[in-house]
This record gives C-alpha cells, sequence and structure tokens, in this order.
C-alpha cells in the first residue's frame, strides 16, 4: 500500500489522489503542510529535500513531486489509458502536464494566494488584476485546444485532464469575473462526474 505524505487541500496533493482514485490504488494518506505542519521535520526533509508536498512511499523507493508521482503510479499500476506508453502520444499528454507547471501555476496560484491566503488589507489588487488578465490568455488557449476534442491530449481522458482540471474547477470558485469560454465550461463539465473529482477536488477551495 502506498503511503502518501499531503494535505487534501494541496493541488499537487490533489493531482495524486486523483491518479489513485482512476487506477484503483490503495493508500494511506497522512495529514501533511499546511496548517498541519511537518515540511521541515528532520526526517521527512530526509525523504523529500524541498519539504514540500506530496511524498509518496512504495515499498522502499521514495517519490516527490506530483507530475513524477502521476508518471510513476500510472508506469507501475496500470496507467497506460492515462499515459500511453507510445512516445508520440505521450508527448501530448506530457506537454501540457509540463504546461501547467510551467505557465498555468504561476496566475492561478497567485489568484489563489491573493484571495484565499491574504487578509483582504493586505491584498495586492493591482497584482491580482494582472494575474486575471494572464490566467484568462491561458485559458483561451485551452478554449482553443478543446474546439474540435473533449479532452486535452484527444480523444480520451488523461493525466494531461488531472493536472489542469484541478486549476479549472478553482478558476470557476474565484471571486472574480471571467470571460465565457464555452469549450472550457463543457470540458469542465466532463470532468466533475469523475469520481476522482468528486473525491479529491470538487467542493470549496479549502
Amino acid at each position: 500500500m502506498l503511503t502518501i505524505w499531503g494535505r487534501t487541500t494541496s493541488s499537487n496533493v490533489q493531482k495524486v489522489l486523483w491518479v489513485c482514485t482512476e487506477l484503483g490504488i490503495e493508500y494511506e494518506r497522512l495529514d501533511w503542510g499546511g496548517k498541519f505542519g511537518g515540511n521541515d521535520v528532520p526526517s521527512y526533509r530526509a525523504m523529500n529535500p524541498n519539504g514540500l508536498v506530496p511524498t509518496v512511499k512504495d515499498g522502499d523507493l521514495i517519490v516527490w513531486e506530483s507530475n513524477t508521482i502521476m508518471r510513476y503510479l500510472c508506469a507501475v499500476y496500470g496507467g497506460a489509458a492515462l499515459l500511453p506508453t507510445d512516445p508520440g502520444p505521450r508527448t501530448h499528454v506530457e506537454r501540457w502536464m509540463d504546461w501547467q507547471l510551467s505557465r498555468l501555476n504561476t496566475p492561478l496560484a497567485g489568484l489563489l494566494r491573493g484571495y484565499y491566503r491574504t487578509p483582504e488589507p493586505q491584498r495586492d489588487f493591482p497584482k491580482l488584476a494582472q494575474f486575471r488578465l494572464e490566467a484568462i490568455a491561458l485559458w483561451e488557449l485551452v478554449e482553443q485546444q478543446l474546439m474540435a476534442q473533449d479532452y486535452m491530449a484527444g480523444a480520451e481522458f488523461t493525466l494531461a485532464d488531472i493536472g489542469i482540471g484541478i486549476w479549472v474547477h478553482r478558476w470557476y470558485q474565484y471571486p472574480i469575473e471571467r470571460p465565457e469560454l464555452p469549450n472550457l465550461a463543457r470540458w469542465y463539465a466532463r470532468l466533475q462526474p469523475r469520481p476522482g473529482f468528486k473525491a479529491h477536488v470538487a467542493g470549496p477551495i479549502g
């Protein structure tokens, strides 16, 4: 059985939990990080020198970094439907996984910190406005990607939808004005019935 260190309100932990649900992987999860602390405990730092969550232990193997964990789980637990083994189709999934980390995280996490982690008197509203505009430009790319297909990497649900799907849920919860993006909205609606989404993502932002 896997052991997962990480609080359920972390987007990166949610990614891993969603994959576990999709693949039917049993696990034990330990509340870690955020209000639970533990990031700087020496024994935890020995496993994950960054002190971040999630960290996963599978047997004697320690794995950290959420996208790496997702790839590992697919490789070991029969997840070829979520991450193809054929190198060509695999690139269509992995490029959106990387895009989520390198592009989407910055404005979406900035909005999260500003509206949910910062008291209103201390909020940098010009910066939040900038994050909103940056996020809209990125969601417009997703809108185009979904114009002729149901999911981020093509006709089937993959890891690309999990990483970006967690953020699209938050996007629709943020107390901001959003442009109408019909393809994005339809894709978001496709994600919501999935058991992993309902178990680990749906609901208010924690």
